[in-house]
């Protein structure tokens, strides 16, 4: 699924930042994020639509999100222009990177994809913060945030559409939260086994956005709660390292990271 697809090439790109030179992995990451770019402008002209939203290409008969590449990326590009602007104050990295980040966003937006957006906001904001940012800014992000989130909902149906049904279920259709509900209580505290749930065949999204229902009938509560615990010993022991690191790219970089895998998971 996309989540695991992410999921491994995050985890990829913080162990090249931990162990690569930094200006080689600096290298890698602005040619991956201009490649990734590239493609989400090409994305209205040659993706196809997939249930609303235009987020996929076929290249050599696979279909790839670019967006997924993106986003390690991008963190890793941001590091660097954060960085810089804590070693060479003159430089203006906080307006270099918050065009950056609106760019980026507005290209989310036009697919639409508002997850990914705010996936993108929250590592952003993290970002910003360990780079020693200003609290005028952090109050005009919150702000701004707000604004951004009404602004979708009035201008973008499918977002309107998500945030009435989280706020009332019975607004819209529902059957595969539904069914991965039901999912939850028939695996109980142990699961019906491995291969004998029922779910997967029932709802189309079952190996992507519901593969966790899948997990949860077929393993049981206890299982899932290991999986919940596995993320966040990642997440956390991840930022307690980070805490120990003097150089302020790898930091922001991983920092980054981090925030963008805790809120996949």
């Amino acid at each position: 699924s996309r989540h695991q697809i992410f999921l491994g090439i995050s985890t990829v790109v913080m162990v090249l930042v931990s162990m690569m030179d930094a200006p080689r992995i600096r290298k890698l990451a602005l040619m991956g994020f201009a490649a990734s770019m590239l493609l989400m402008l090409l994305l209205p002209a040659i993706g196809f639509e997939n249930k609303g939203s235009i987020r996929w290409l076929k290249i050599g008969g696979t279909s790839i999100q670019p967006s997924e590449f993106m986003k390690p990326c991008f963190a890793v590009v941001l590091a660097w222009v954060f960085s810089h602007g804590i070693t060479k104050p003159g430089i203006p990295s906080y307006r270099i990177a918050i065009a950056a980040y609106l760019v980026v966003a507005l290209l989310l937006i036009i697919q639409p994809d508002f997850g990914m957006t705010v996936t993108i906001t929250g590592m952003f904001g993290v970002q910003f913060f360990l780079a020693g940012m200003p609290f005028i800014w952090v109050f005009g992000m919150v702000i701004l945030g707000m604004v951004g989130v009404v602004g979708a909902y009035h201008a973008l149906p499918h977002v309107a559409a998500r945030i009435d049904r989280f706020l009332d279920p019975a607004s819209g259709d529902n059957y595969q939260v539904e069914k991965s509900l039901e999912a939850f209580k028939g695996g109980g505290w142990f699961g019906r086994g491995p291969g004998e749930g029922l779910v997967k065949q029932h709802i189309p999204d079952s190996h992507t956005g519901f593969i966790f229902s899948v997990a949860g009938e077929e393993f049981g509560l206890l299982f899932c709660m290991l999986i919940m615990l596995l993320f966040a010993v990642i997440v956390v022991r991840g930022f307690l390292r980070m805490g120990r690191e003097e150089d302020a790219f790898r930091m922001i970089a991983v920092g980054g990271l981090l925030a963008e895998f805790g809120i996949q998971s």
